[in-house]
């Protein structure tokens, strides 16, 4: 199992490996190591225990052959609307220039991974790995050995680029079987600002593969990010994913994170506060039916004073779906004046739907605000009724207050464009009209 990787990392290592930087090659070499020592997760690890990756261990993913035969017209459900929005677009893990519009603004770059070792091989070696470290889970270690491109963002120091960047990974309708590594860097300097969309998608409705991707942000002094990732990818298929944010002071990150796809899949999204006045919001949403299961583990590191964290994610579970949270926040000793907030809901819709919640607190300072909670129940029966009462079909008035449990977090997207983009993408999966 573990030794099909290590074969395609040797051939991605002879084929394309010479033209990485040696940084790079050393990076890679001791990621597949790391991986070849510590192999996949299993139950006994306490950090998977609720998600069993064995269908992906069991699976013999191999690489993608190249881009799928994939058009532009394809891309159009996709795009919420909005076709003018700057994106990159890779197609089975592959960047597809033919069907990419890069942002052109002055302080502004955003090209391949292979693009920009290409103009500068030693310019990313101290972002590239840094943040997501290789080790910090199998699968990061996977994703490092194995990336073949990617993407990276570069916004100069007082940057304001007011259109979302739009980044979107599709699966085409020859991934079957295939195993994708998408890598994303965002470095943010001083005072920049920029809107971010990150999607995974799919153009087969129960095709099985592997998405397996990192994203790096770094923020710089008094910078902001706002950051929409959005998985609705194959039901057959697999996603595993880690974004790791690293705060500079002053800055602000304001993440949704929206997962309707997936047979599995599990999202660890980690930010770390690194100086004082820092602040993090994390909102997600989480849409399960079938035999879907859902993981999002979230953890909010509190290293420096005066910091702000507010997260709220909410799931909604229908047939016999699993859903998992697992939202961490971690205050330092010197971390005095935090304050941070944590909420988790879950909407059950069935009777065989089930979650899986455990918020956590480790506080090592004494002055600080920290509240954290989860709830888990059905539809408000009294609510229900008084829609009944005024003529409202049963049907109808469950959709409309399962909408309205998913409307109260997608109210607090605040780039309006992907705000309405996604509200529409909610209500279709919720069978709402407009």
């Amino acid at each position: 199992m573990i030794d099909r990787y290590v074969r395609q990392y040797e051939a991605l290592a002879a084929n394309g490996g010479g033209r990485a930087p040696d940084w790079l090659k050393s990076l890679r070499r001791a990621a597949i190591d790391g991986f070849r020592e510590t192999g996949f997760p299993s139950g006994r690890d306490e950090e998977w225990r609720f998600t069993s990756v064995a269908p992906i261990v069991r699976t013999d993913f191999g690489p993608a052959a190249g881009g799928g035969a994939v058009v532009a017209a394809d891309l159009q459900p996709f795009l919420f609307g909005h076709d003018e929005w700057p994106r990159m677009v890779f197609v089975d893990g592959r960047y597809r220039a033919d069907l990419s519009s890069p942002a052109a603004a002055a302080g502004l770059q955003v090209s391949t991974l292979a693009e920009a070792l290409a103009a500068d091989p030693k310019g990313l070696e101290t972002e590239f790995g840094r943040h997501v470290v290789p080790d910090a889970t199998p699968f990061t270690a996977l994703n490092t050995a194995l990336a073949p491109d990617g993407v990276v963002i570069r916004a100069a120091r007082g940057t304001v680029f007011a259109q979302p960047i739009h980044l979107l990974f599709v699966a085409s309708r020859e991934a079957e079987g295939a195993a994708f590594h998408p890598r994303v860097l965002v470095l943010v300097e001083r005072e920049a600002r920029i809107q971010l969309v990150e999607s995974y998608v799919s153009l087969g409705d129960r095709a099985r593969y592997l998405t397996n991707t990192v994203c790096e942000i770094a923020m710089g002094e008094g910078s902001w990010v706002e950051h929409s990732r959005i998985q609705r990818e194959s039901e057959g298929g697999y996603h595993i994913g880690f974004t790791q944010v690293s705060q500079a002071r002053d800055s602000h990150y304001r993440s949704f994170s929206l997962a309707m796809g997936g047979a599995i899949v599990r999202h660890n999204l980690h930010t770390r506060l690194n100086a004082p006045n820092t602040e993090a919001l994390l909102y997600g949403l989480y849409l399960g039916r079938g035999d879907q299961l859902i993981d999002n583990h979230t953890t909010i590191f509190h290293d420096q004073p005066n910091c702000r964290s507010w997260e709220v994610y909410k799931g909604i579970l229908d047939d016999r779906s699993h859903g998992v949270f697992n939202g961490k926040i971690f205050v330092k000793p010197e971390a005095q004046k935090t304050d941070a907030k944590q909420t988790n809901r879950a909407l059950l819709l069935s009777d065989a739907a089930k979650i899986d919640t455990k918020p956590q607190l480790e506080i090592f300072a004494d002055d600080v605000k920290c509240t954290h909670g989860a709830t888990v129940g059905n539809l408000d029966l009294l609510s229900g009724f008084y829609l009944r009462s005024r003529g409202i079909p049963d049907a109808v008035a469950r959709r409309v207050l399962t909408y309205a449990f998913a409307a109260e977090v997608l109210d607090e997207i605040s780039a309006v464009p992907v705000r309405s983009a996604l509200d529409r993408l909610v209500r279709d999966r919720l069978g709402v009209g407009s």
